[in-house]
């Protein structure tokens, strides 16, 4: 069976996008891979209809029978949720899937890059991918990050899962040139805290902010990625002692087990739904939609925004100088 790799974009986000309406783009490797079946498929439903809400167009991605597709029709979401045939699709993954006739959900990387090929700005996930621990030996490093080095799209995440070397995956971030962002927070998040003990250098108070920065990064003619690192209010984060004392043991049991490489991911977060007894995976769900409303609130601020003059195709990096404005300024989280 031979597929197409023309991207399909329903008629209701091709019609968003045509009319400058804020649509906020939403992975579908959580639902297919992330959560269990029945809840998949309600949480699946609840983030669509809470970007709705929140007054921006829901368009979660897959590649459906080898066709990559941009918002689904309902039977095509139950299928992402209730077939356990679904495969997950990366970056790398894609050419084969549409070229063979597959079905897959897409994870943050190619999330963003077919989001981003058909012009969509805000994508909302619950957590990035990030350099995974022991990294030095086996140089594991989710895709994520590379993708978004390269992409021109805002992620709102809840920071990285804390099952992640934190601190070289923000190493990474400076690297590639990606803008890391805290809303409403000088600390990087956790996932599954709302906060951890490295420090951000910039933050923003509200999605107007958000907006402004992704209009600077189109004048300065950047084609790379703006995280906002969203933290979970503290009420609905997994408890830190709770956390710390899981995350000792999981981690102890890997290494009596001589878990290496690629399997301890896997096997940290399998221990975590475990002994918490089922508070991480509860996380995991409040962050999205916690995520999701604010990546629809950066879309209609980034809708209402004046980008005429900010299209990549025609604009001058060079200019005159511009007739004075008061910007709200972007915060220094910290000085070094």
């Amino acid at each position: 069976m031979t597929g197409r790799s023309n991207i399909v974009v329903s008629a209701t986000v091709r019609n968003a996008l045509a009319a400058g309406a804020p649509v906020v783009a939403l992975e579908s490797t959580l639902i297919a891979h992330g959560l269990p079946r029945p809840r998949n498929r309600e949480v699946a439903v609840e983030l669509e209809e809470l970007a709705r809400e929140r007054g921006a167009t829901p368009a979660t991605v897959a590649v459906i029978d080898g066709v990559p597709r941009v918002g689904l029709d309902e039977p095509d979401l139950h299928r992402i949720a209730d077939d356990a045939d679904v495969v997950k699709l990366s970056v790398r993954d894609l050419p084969v899937a549409c070229a063979t006739g597959w079905t897959g959900a897409t994870t943050v990387a190619s999330t963003a890059l077919l989001a981003a090929r058909v012009g969509i700005r805000l994508f909302a996930t619950g957590g990035l991918g990030g350099v995974h621990r022991g990294a030095g030996d086996s140089f594991d490093e989710s895709a994520d990050l590379v993708t978004l080095a390269a992409t021109p799209i805002t992620v709102v995440s809840a920071g990285v899962k804390s099952i992640l070397d934190i601190g070289a995956t923000l190493e990474r971030l400076e690297t590639l040139g990606i803008t890391v962002v805290g809303y409403r927070t000088s600390t990087f998040p956790g996932f599954y805290l709302p906060h951890t003990t490295y420090d951000l250098d910039w933050r923003v108070g509200d999605a107007g902010q958000v907006a402004a920065t992704m209009t600077a990064a189109d004048m300065l003619g950047l084609t790379s990625a703006i995280v906002v690192a969203n933290p979970l209010p503290t009420d609905q984060a997994l408890d830190p002692a709770l956390h710390d004392r899981v995350l000792a043991d999981a981690l102890a049991w890997a290494e009596d087990r001589g878990i290496r490489g690629k399997a301890v991911t896997p096997f940290l977060l399998e221990t975590f739904h475990r002994e918490t007894g089922g508070a991480s995976l509860e996380v995991n769900i409040n962050a999205v939609r916690n995520n999701v409303a604010v990546a629809a609130d950066i879309a209609l601020a980034w809708s209402a925004t004046d980008r005429s003059a900010t299209d990549r195709s025609t604009a001058d990096p060079v200019t005159a100088d511009p007739a004075p404005t008061d910007p709200a300024p972007v915060a220094r989280a910290h000085r070094p």
